[in-house]
């Protein structure tokens, strides 16, 4: 039998489909999807199913002390036991092993995990490597036709960078969280190349918190010749016989105006015609397709996601490149001709129909994958979500962009004279549209200058003077973060924007483009101040050369993760005899995070704080001496905001809970108005009414939460929730199941309101809507684990509520039963 040993279950379905030209028959083993078909089987992994940590005597923080974990011995662990149990139980039958993995450093590891699986347990079965760029039939059958050996100096980059990124990782995060007291769920992390990615954003918002913004003015002008209106800018030559528009001395503007204003005409001084040729883009890598994504809305994470799922679903070929050159065996005429019966069919046709194709090319050309481009196997529309179709349509133009012709512009600049002050008209009009045609993701609008001549005297109306002022730089996108990271040498293609999505989750940054938290702030200062190799970009990038070497076969695994403890040394040897101050300085930083106003009781600090039991609340910093408090929402983590309250001088409070994230507001503000609000009783309470006399009221919580609950609580705790906006109106109407009236709320910002109706109704009806709901409305729930929930038959978020944790665990590779209980929390 052949074992085919893929990195995900998806990749070993599409595969094992291809290969048995969909004959292949599903099993289980030990609760994990196998495809088997003549004499083959197909398992797939879960990524990383063995894991790199310390031995069990550094697991106790407290006991062990940071710097130990510098030349600590690590350990490989399962971390995915029902599938290395099921490879290894078909590995022992197994007279042939074939590693399909994804073709790249980190893919190359985890083959080399599954060869270790394999060993372990058959050390005479042999093992092959085939390796591919798209999962499509004809690369695959290609790759399987003439199979390969592990590339093992590939796969100890990978687990250098593992080991590395380890023993980094931890020393210093649990160093940085003792000395601020900031254990459990709020530990302070660090990163290799996190802290150094921390601190670029961290130094953009300096830049822009130390701006000094200047006045200077710009004025205008309308010209009109025959009728057509057109704009004219002033301009000047400036000391250095330069041209220049902005005025820095108000009174020289002034005068300016003042001449334009009263002159009646101008006078076309010069004409000057050019024709611009406009340049078709480079194939897309990693980088620029994170940032054309980025253009239509999508975060570096997102764009990623998607583009895995298109290429495991073989739509388009591997999205972790550096590539910007095709390769020499991609004939892209070909490739156009599968796209002409499509509906990108007249695009692939006005193509096809050119003289030549001749392909654009980047600055980059590698060796291991093209850069990314559709595949020949075209989906079905139906089958994508419209995410994956904006993407993947983002893919196919950009592909035909680099085979399209230039565009090209043509220019036309007017200079006129108004009374000794000059003016400049820049027209630009596309002659030929050229790759903007087939790409129509870059702007091409025109800007309309008549056709004039030297001495034409022009009407000169509506002359306008704008005060404006210098404008601080502007914070890194993500996309344009990614970019920098780049040509500064940190992380990889394969890792940047994991490390964008990981500052997000740890607190370190918010908004998009990415704001640094105080918190953050605090992390950069004490690594630059008491040791700044944490935050370096020299050092991350080069220990980022060192695995490149490795991988080159210039330098060993064991010499490259010493080097990297001896820097480590080096970073403890400064950081141990400042441990206080560093403490110091992040715990008052993490107080200001957390930081409201003052106290309404005794002038102290409110504070964000967090209960025993989780849940958040605030309350006076100067506790126990001040036990004022305020409750909080139960949905999301708090996030203090800038903006602040005009009455009680306090800052606004917005609730982190993905889909569900909103603004809470002023916390003082909502339960005063909670304290101030009378409930508003609508009929019997169905639980108790009967026997006890309880009524149903509309209540109004001082978390800012709204719900129909019983005047009898805590003795009865029947209730529904309402919306948290808009104004709660009780008609007339009544509910002749629950005789109940139907409600109405009004919002502000909505034309028609929400005929809400019978609060119980509506809740059952709102209750059976979400369970109908697909899983990906669940928080943590992408596409791919959707696809394998699926599988197992579990496909709506009312099979998740219904569902055995334990037994869909078990069924589902990937998926822990810790995962299925938050997801049934949710679903409930």
């Amino acid at each position: 039998m052949e074992l085919i040993v893929t990195e995900k279950n998806n990749a070993a379905r599409r595969i094992a489909d291809i290969l048995s030209e969909g004959g292949a028959t599903t099993s289980t083993t030990a609760g994990v999807n196998v495809y088997e078909w003549g004499g083959r089987r197909c398992i797939g992994l879960s990524g990383h199913v063995v894991g790199m940590d310390f031995p069990p005597e550094y697991s106790d923080w407290r006991d062990v002390e940071p710097a130990e974990l510098v030349h600590a011995d690590v350990v490989k662990e399962p971390t995915q036991e029902d599938i290395v149990n099921a490879l290894q139980r078909l590995a022992r039958e197994a007279d042939n092993v074939v590693i399909a993995t994804d073709y790249d450093r980190e893919g190359e590891l985890i083959g080399k995990e599954a060869y270790e699986l394999v060993r372990e347990v058959n050390d005479e079965v042999p093992v092959q490597r085939v390796r591919f760029s798209s999962i499509t039939e004809n690369e695959v059958r290609s790759a399987f036709a003439d199979p390969d050996d592990i590339d093992f100096d590939l796969a100890a980059a990978g687990e250098a960078r593992q080991i590395i990124d380890l023993v980094w990782g931890a020393a210093l995060t649990r160093f940085l969280s003792l000395s601020a007291r900031q254990m459990g769920e709020d530990f302070i992390s660090v990163g290799r190349v996190q802290s150094p990615t921390l601190k670029l954003i961290v130094d953009k918002e300096r830049e822009i918190e130390a701006f000094e913004p200047d006045d200077y003015w710009e004025l205008f002008a309308d010209l009109e010749k025959n009728s057509t209106e057109f704009e004219a800018q002033y301009f000047y030559e400036d000391e250095d016989g330069n041209e220049a528009e902005r005025v820095w001395n108000e009174d020289d503007a002034e005068a300016a105006f003042e001449t334009l204003r009263e002159a009646g005409e101008a006078v076309v001084q010069s004409v000057s015609r050019r024709t611009r040729s406009d340049d078709p883009p480079a194939p897309f890598n990693t980088t620029q397709f994170i940032r054309a994504a980025g253009s239509l809305g999508y975060s570096a994470g997102r764009a990623m996601s998607i583009a895995e799922d298109l290429y495991t679903a073989g739509y388009i070929t591997y999205p972790r490149t550096d590539n910007t050159v095709y390769p020499d065996d991609l004939d892209e005429r070909e490739l156009l001709g599968e796209f002409a019966n499509t509906v990108f069919g007249d695009d692939a046709e006005s193509l096809l129909d050119q003289d030549s194709l001749s392909p654009t090319e980047g600055d980059e050309e590698t060796t291991d994958h093209p850069p990314i481009h559709p595949t020949p196997d075209f989906p079905d529309r139906n089958k994508l979500s419209e995410d994956e179709w904006e993407v993947y349509e983002l893919v196919v133009r950009r592909f035909f962009a680099t085979v399209a012709e230039n565009a090209v512009w043509e220019h036309l600049r007017v200079v006129a004279d108004a009374d000794g002050e000059s003016l400049k008209a820049n027209g630009k009009r596309l002659v030929k549209a050229g790759y903007h045609e087939v790409y129509p993701y870059f702007n091409t609008s025109e800007n309309f200058v008549p056709d004039v001549d030297e001495g034409d005297e022009l009407a000169l109306s509506d002359a306008r003077l704008e005060a404006k002022q210098t404008q601080p730089p502007r914070r890194y996108g993500q996309s344009r973060l990614i970019e920098t990271m780049e040509s500064m040498g940190i992380g990889t293609k394969s890792t940047r924007h994991n490390t964008l999505e990981k500052l997000y989750d740890r607190g370190y940054i918010e908004g998009d483009p990415p704001r640094p938290t105080t918190l953050a702030k605090a992390v950069v200062e004490a690594a630059e101040e008491y040791a700044d190799l944490v935050v370096s970009e020299q050092m991350t990038s080069e220990l980022e050369a060192d695995m490149t070497a490795i991988a080159d076969g210039g330098k060993t695994l064991a010499e490259v993760t010493e080097e990297s403890r001896e820097m480590l040394d080096r970073v403890f040897d400064e950081l141990t005899d400042s441990r206080n101050e560093i403490g110091e300085h992040l715990r008052d930083s993490l107080k200001a995070d957390k930081t409201l106003g003052p106290c309404p009781d005794c002038g102290d600090t409110l504070l964000v704080r967090r209960s025993r039991t989780g849940s958040y609340f605030v309350g006076c910093d100067g506790y126990p001496e001040c036990r004022f408090t305020l409750p909080l929402p139960s949905t999301g983590e708090p996030l203090v905001l800038e903006e602040t309250c005009d009455e009680h001088d306090l800052h606004e409070v917005k609730m982190l809970a993905g889909r569900d994230t909103f603004v809470h507001g002023c916390p003082l503000c909502a339960a005063e108005e909670a304290d101030e609000s009378e409930d508003r009783v609508i009929g019997a309470c169905p639980d108790c009414g009967d026997e006890e006399g309880g009524e149903l009221a509309i209540k109004q919580l001082q978390t800012g939460s709204r719900l129909v609950g019983c005047t009898r609580y805590p003795d009865c705790e029947y209730s529904l929730p309402l919306p948290r906006r808009g104004d709660i109106e009780v008609t007339d109407e009544y509910c002749d199941e629950h005789d109940l009236p139907e409600l109405v709320v009004r919002d502000e910002g909505e034309d028609e309101p929400w005929e809400l109706g019978c609060p119980i109704c509506n809740y059952e009806e709102y209750q059976q809507r979400q369970r109908q709901r697909g899983l990906e409305a669940l928080n943590g729930i992408g596409p791919a684990t959707a696809e394998k929930l699926e599988a197992a038959g579990v496909e709506t978020v009312g099979d998740m509520a219904s569902a055995d944790a334990e037994a869909l665990a078990e069924e589902v590779s990937g998926v822990s039963e810790e995962n299925v209980r938050e997801w049934q929390a949710q679903a409930d």
